[in-house]
């Protein structure tokens, strides 16, 4: 991991005198991620609702193969010329990462509920900021650092450990997060290659390696299920070009935070579809989250706009 630093000062888009994304490119960083996480959150219901009736390899294997069809759509003549990359093994790395994160977070809600899943693997923005500081060189200041630590307690408090979460399979979501983290700090080293090529590895890499497991999972898909298949592999796709776009903006740190509007849609997802309503709770620590949120992108700006960091 030691290469990631020099790869990222090497390969990165053009910065301000301090080293900085540009003020337009941080907020739009910012507005993308939150697409992004919106979209990501429907895909998450659709294979919640699919893991009644189907193995979670099964829904993985669907949400790939649909996004590869609508990747070939969309590109035609150009998929394959997107294949090349100037750095194919951090792409096949970072792929790779993003293929696990889904496979687990996708196998934990079959077990336990999707807005308590996305509150466990939103502790990623905490890791990607931490990453970002470790591996990729970018400076972290204390308003920050306060900033997702608030955040976190706001995920904690919908969490409530010792009140029926922590299912085993909350673990899966929590070594989820981990990879999520290093396949978003790698969609930053990875930048140069443009968001067809990125976008197209990730489907790739992910078609191929759940499509040599699914074999051992696989039943009859039935046709009142169609929809869901569909709607599975195209909000798995517009949701990744969304967040690759997002990283290719701004700094990792940066927006990161953001993520965790997503427990705000999963609790409303539950409540719409599953008949579960938010306690007061959950009210309160996506309150806290969302200010905590609103708060760095305040700070992002003014730095963004040449005031001092504090």
């Amino acid at each position: 991991m030691r290469a990631l630093p020099r790869a990222f000062a090497l390969f990165g888009r053009e910065r301000d005198g301090r080293g900085l994304p540009h003020g337009n490119d941080q907020t739009r960083g910012i507005i993308f991620l939150l697409l992004s996480v919106f979209v990501f959150t429907l895909m998450d219901a659709t294979a919640k609702y699919l893991g009644q009736f189907y193995s979670p390899a099964q829904v993985v294997w669907a949400r790939y193969m649909g996004n590869l069809a609508v990747v070939l759509i969309f590109y035609r003549a150009r998929f394959l010329p997107s294949l090349r990359s100037r750095q194919p093994m951090f792409q096949l790395v970072r792929a790779l990462c993003q293929l696990a994160s889904v496979s687990l977070f996708f196998t934990a809600i079959q077990y336990i509920g999707i807005a308590e899943a996305t509150a466990i693997m939103d502790m990623n923005p905490v890791l990607i900021t931490l990453g970002a500081a470790l591996f990729l060189g970018e400076s972290v200041g204390w308003r920050r650092i306060a900033g997702i630590v608030a955040a976190m307690i706001g995920a904690m408090i919908i969490i409530r450990p010792g009140f029926g979460v922590f299912h085993p399979a909350s673990i899966l979501t929590l070594i989820g997060a981990f990879t999520y983290a290093g396949g978003a700090l790698l969609t930053r080293v990875v930048r140069t290659d443009s968001l067809a090529t990125s976008l197209i590895w990730t489907v790739v890499v992910g078609s191929i390696a759940s499509s040599l497991v699914v074999p051992f999972f696989w039943q009859a898909i039935e046709v009142q299920h169609l929809w869901a298949f569909f709607l599975i592999g195209l909000f798995g796709a517009v949701s990744q070009a969304l967040l690759i776009h997002a990283f290719s903006l701004a700094e990792a740190g940066a927006i990161a935070p953001f993520g965790y509007t997503g427990l705000v849609w999963a609790a409303l997802w539950g409540w719409l579809f599953w008949g579960v309503l938010p306690d007061r709770w959950t009210v309160i620590g996506a309150s806290i989250i969302v200010a905590a949120g609103l708060y760095i992108w305040y700070r992002e700006s003014r730095l963004a706009n040449g005031q001092s960091r504090g």
